[in-house]
């Protein structure tokens, strides 16, 4: 039997600096089942023909032949033709990281041409590195152009999405097909192009089209519109986030003109089983959860017997044919926190499947990306970690979890530091109270350099009503812990959730200002609440207040729904003051101000007290007596012993500072021995327990606990001794 070849590919466009992981994780787990997938990612490719000598010769011939016609800032950057040509090759290799010593000629006065993109962005503090600066000039530099090519070639082109307004409640398929019937503009004449060149070479017997968001979706049946022009025999299948999401009712066969097949969920089971039925091994009817056309009618078929595969099954990711040396940094924002998701790849892993809390209303629970939870077992998670570094020799990881349980990471957090597995890592979290100040420190020692969570609504009343299972005051003190740990925090913020008043946005942002003034979130973004069809609310609107109003699903896509409140009242207005207060605060502005003043209407005063966080904080138990229930693990490094009588000196030098304990000898033994036993060494090893610890003190267990309230004690603790 012939093997099969399978060529599956990232639409344009998502970000340029690391490739979207589906086609990784897809082609990973292929090779587990002896099957050869090829892999490219078409929007670097598209970007990097545009961001070329060549490819802007074309941009501007094209507008040469429509000079009469274009705004005022497309007429200056003509005038820049020649220096754009001429900065665009050295701009983009800075960009790629092949020639850093650039950075001192890029901020020259004069040497890259200037758009719209520099206005009131041509200074920075002093803290600001040159390579930073450079690099956020050089950004803008491609902004500009960008924006060019948006505006007077094709309104499909961004930096980060591709037509996204077309697919972006599409409830019909009329503005897709419409879209397709229209001349190929530019730069989907280089999408083609530069798909052609993987198809020619692969002569694929599947294709297969990765559709994560709703700017990848235009760019995808663009794809799959040419190949039924050319080679209609060859089956084309999608699948993908935004598929899973939107797609799930699609009841307009035309769209099978363009694609044959429609596949929902984890795509592992569904890509596996197409593949045999291609290959002669199954019939089209036992396909996995998979979508066709049959007389007509499309029809959905899903064969109960044929299981997900396990965390423990589906292989390691491989980015293998994905040029990794080729992506872009795109700097637009110095935050620290803001920068991790533009600069630099970032080797993408998962923790934990789905959601182990799905129970906000507002979110998918239903949906198997939430609803089907399963840890990646410890160990597994080792191996691909150490299987990605030797493959890319990068050792920046994200975590793409739904939300990473602490027990889960945990455990890989030993695993790293037993195995001396140095790497740096972040991922997506909840703001639970199993977020310890010790759990963090054992984060941060193993890597951790960031999380991400969702706070939603600063308001306890809504998180209530959301089921989110988390309060204010909780989320401060969690974040707390990361802070003092050295882990940056990026928040999610919702505005306008079922029968929000006015009045409690006004409070969540002086919430939110507090949490930034004090350095516990560094990174922060006001979203507007969105009804969605797969949702409890979007399920059962009358029972949270809300009406439905639309869109009337017409045969596509089904997600985001328009929605009236009838018991709160959030308008629009409301966003733009809370966008503009965090675009301050997240650069240390304004956060002194009464936040009244950021809104262009009168808003109440905030009933929080500008005292709330300072007093928590304050106020707040950093050890409590569960500590009976924890493990002792030792972060620092080796403690001498200097004898003295019947004193004994322990010195550990610290990376920051020494740390010198003067005990009883007995207690200085036995201080040694538990850093002994509490030191990360072997993936065999039984941490001991704090009462384990205490039953070999040398005294009563009296004397046991008096010690744990002693400054010596605190000084072990601060020196690296965590209880986890």
């Amino acid at each position: 039997m012939r093997s099969p070849r399978v060529l599956l590919l990232i639409p344009p466009l998502t970000q340029l600096n690391t490739p979207y992981p589906s086609t990784a994780y897809l082609t990973g787990f292929l090779e587990t089942r002896g099957i050869r997938a090829e892999q490219a990612d078409l929007g670097i490719e598209m970007v990097l023909r545009l961001f070329s000598p060549d490819g802007l010769r074309h941009v501007f011939s094209q507008l040469r032949t429509r000079a009469d016609a274009l705004p005022k800032e497309a007429v200056n950057m003509m005038r820049a033709e020649r220096a754009y040509i001429q900065m665009i090759g050295p701009v983009v290799s800075f960009l790629q990281g092949r020639n850093p010593d650039a950075a001192t000629q890029l901020i020259k006065p004069g040497v890259l041409p200037q758009g719209p993109r520099f206005r009131g962005r041509k200074t920075f503090p002093h803290s600001v590195s040159v390579d930073d600066q450079a690099k956020q000039w050089a950004t803008f530099f491609l902004e500009d152009l960008a924006d060019l090519v948006q505006v007077t070639i094709t309104p499909h082109f961004s930096m980060s999405r591709y037509a996204e307004h077309i697919g972006r409640s599409a409830s019909s398929f009329d503005q897709i097909a419409n879209a397709l019937t229209a001349p190929a503009s530019l730069t989907d004449q280089w999408l083609l192009e530069s798909f052609w060149t993987h198809f020619d070479r692969v002569k694929p017997s599947l294709v297969g089209l990765s559709v994560p968001f709703p700017g990848n979706l235009y760019g995808a049946f663009r794809i799959a519109r040419a190949i039924k022009q050319r080679y209609p025999a060859v089956p084309v299948a999608l699948g993908g986030g935004y598929v899973n999401t939107e797609l799930r009712r699609v009841t307009d066969p035309r769209v099978f003109d363009y694609v044959d097949f429609i596949t929902l969920d984890n795509g592992e089971r569904p890509l596996l089983s197409l593949i045999e039925h291609l290959s002669g091994l199954r019939s089209l009817q036992s396909l996995c959860r998979t979508m066709y056309r049959e007389k007509h009618r499309v029809v959905y078929t899903d064969d109960p017997s044929s299981t997900d595969f396990t965390m423990n099954e589906t292989g390691c990711p491989t980015y293998r044919g994905l040029a990794l040396d080729q992506y872009l940094t795109i700097l637009d924002s110095i935050n620290p926190m803001h920068r991790l998701w533009s600069e630099g790849h970032w080797n993408k892993l998962t923790v934990a499947h789905g959601c182990y809390w799905k129970q906000c209303t507002f979110c998918d629970v239903g949906l198997n990306y939430i609803s089907r939870y399963e840890m990646t077992p410890t160990d597994r998670l080792i191996q691909q970690i150490e299987q990605l570094v030797a493959e890319t020799g990068r050792t920046r990881f994200h975590f793409v979890d739904e939300a990473a349980p602490p027990a889960a990471l945990k455990s890989l957090a030993l695993a790293l530091l037993e195995r001396k597995i140095k790497i740096t890592w972040w991922g997506n979290i909840r703001f639970e109270t199993a977020f310890s100040p010790d759990l963090c420190r054992l984060l941060s020692a193993s890597g951790c350099i960031a999380v991400t969570a969702g706070l939603e609504a600063a308001s306890d009343r809504l998180l209530g009503n959301m089921k989110k299972g988390i309060t204010v005051d909780q989320t401060a003190l969690v974040a707390a812990g990361f802070k003092d740990a050295g882990i940056l925090i990026h928040a999610y913020l919702m505005y306008g959730c079922p029968s929000e008043t006015i009045h409690e946005t006004v409070d969540s942002l002086e919430r939110v200002r507090q949490l930034v003034a004090a350095d516990l979130i560094q990174s922060a973004f006001w979203h507007r609440f969105t009804v969605t069809a797969h949702s409890p609310v979007g399920l059962n609107p009358d029972a949270h207040g809300l009406r439905i109003l639309g869109p009337t699903f017409q045969g596509f896509a089904e997600n985001d729904l328009v929605h009236d409140d009838r018991w709160g009242s959030v308008p629009d207005w409301l966003g733009e003051g809370l966008r503009r207060s965090l675009l301050n605060y997240l650069e240390r502005r304004g956060l002194d101000l009464d936040i009244r003043q950021w809104f262009d209407e009168d808003v109440p005063r905030p009933t929080v007290p500008s005292t709330w966080l300072k007093y928590l904080l304050k106020n707040r138990v950093i050890e409590d007596r569960s500590e009976a229930e924890r493990r002792c693990v030792w972060l620092g490094g080796a403690v001498t012993c200097e004898p003295g009588g019947s004193k004994s000196r322990l010195i550990h030098a610290g990376s920051e500072k020494e740390y010198i304990f003067i005990l009883p000898e007995s207690q200085a033994t036995w201080v040694q021995q538990l850093i002994v036993t509490s030191t990360p060494r072997s993936s065999s090893q039984e941490y001991p327990y704090i009462q384990q610890a205490g039953s070999q003190f040398p005294g009563t267990i009296s004397d046991f606990n008096a010690f744990l309230n002693t400054s010596s004690w605190k000084k072990i603790r601060s020196a690296g001794l965590v209880l986890v």
